[in-house]
């Protein structure tokens, strides 16, 4: 779990822990350039276009399906804004309920979610638990969403569909069809050195704070060796969908262990529809930042 600097580790950790003990029962992008109007003359190209359109998207929706380590499969139904940033999410196969589905919100630097507020001792009537501050969207360095979201998922999935473009080699599959829609299907994969390559090989700043980002979203995913990225790409130039597959890793009492493998399809909808984030209303939100430090007064 990532911390920031302004919270004590201390804190922060008590406020973790007691974020998944109440929620699982104990279960353990500014702009860039405009994007070139020629058509892409290789794959390459196709999927560099797509990583730029990226950064003039305004507001989506998102679908999340597949495997991740340490939790199994799951699905996420979910909707996000940019500027600012705000996301409402629904997660089904998280923790011990896992049938039960889990509403997360993120506004205005405080992640909330459904949870038990008895379990962190806060009143039986209550429905929401909130913790902040909070950062939800960005990168390793900075994410931290209390454990109430693995990190796969602390991501932007705009970020996160530029990942093909650190491969050293992109490959055509073929056209096929996406939720109806006409699409090309990319393939490549990537390591921390070919996408380190590609950032230092970025021919201006906006593409290469795009790379950044890309490597960025990879060491947050804790991959061994390899990250296969399929990407497929509508006829508008825009991502439709990517599928991440790796083999993952996690520092464990000072060493690495496998974690297993992470398998996560996210498929990109309604795009630069408005969404609205709406959050829980105080008087049903127990705040668990207030709870933990109460505790440590006493």
């Amino acid at each position: 779990m990532r911390f920031a600097a302004r919270d004590s580790v201390g804190r922060r950790r008590a406020v973790g822990i007691a974020v998944v003990a109440a929620l699982f029962g104990g279960a353990t992008a500014c702009g860039t350039q405009a994007v070139a109007e020629a058509e892409p003359r290789t794959p390459a190209e196709a999927v560099a276009r797509a990583a730029e359109r990226t950064t003039d998207v305004a507001s989506l929706r998102y679908r999340v399906s597949g495997t991740l380590p340490e939790h199994g499969k799951l699905r996420v139904e979910a909707a996000m804004t940019v500027r600012p940033t705000a996301m409402r999410m629904e997660l089904t196969g998280l923790g011990e309920s896992g049938k039960k589905p889990l509403d997360v919100r993120f506004a205005d630097g405080v992640i909330y979610a459904e949870g038990d507020a008895a379990a962190v001792g806060g009143p039986a009537d209550k429905e929401w638990i909130s913790a902040g501050p909070a950062v939800w969207g960005r990168g390793a360095a900075d994410n931290n969403t209390y454990r109430v979201l693995p990190a796969p998922l602390e991501a932007s999935p705009l970020a996160q569909s530029t990942l093909l473009t650190g491969a050293k080699e992109v490959r055509e599959v073929g056209a096929e069809t996406v939720d109806g829609s006409g699409t090309t299907h990319y393939r490549g994969t990537v390591t921390t050195k070919s996408l380190r390559a590609a950032q230092s090989a970025a021919p201006d700043e906006p593409t290469r704070k795009l790379r950044t980002d890309s490597l960025d979203q990879f060491m947050m995913l804790g991959i061994e060796e390899t990250l296969t990225v399929d990407l497929w790409v509508d006829d508008d130039g825009r991502a439709e969908r990517y599928r991440l597959r790796g083999e993952t890793h996690a520092l464990k009492e000072g060493r690495l262990v496998d974690t297993g493998p992470l398998d996560l399809t996210v498929t990109l909808l309604d795009v630069d529809r408005p969404v609205t984030v709406e959050t829980p209303a105080a008087e049903d939100t127990v705040d668990l930042a207030e709870r933990v430090d109460g505790a440590g007064e006493g």
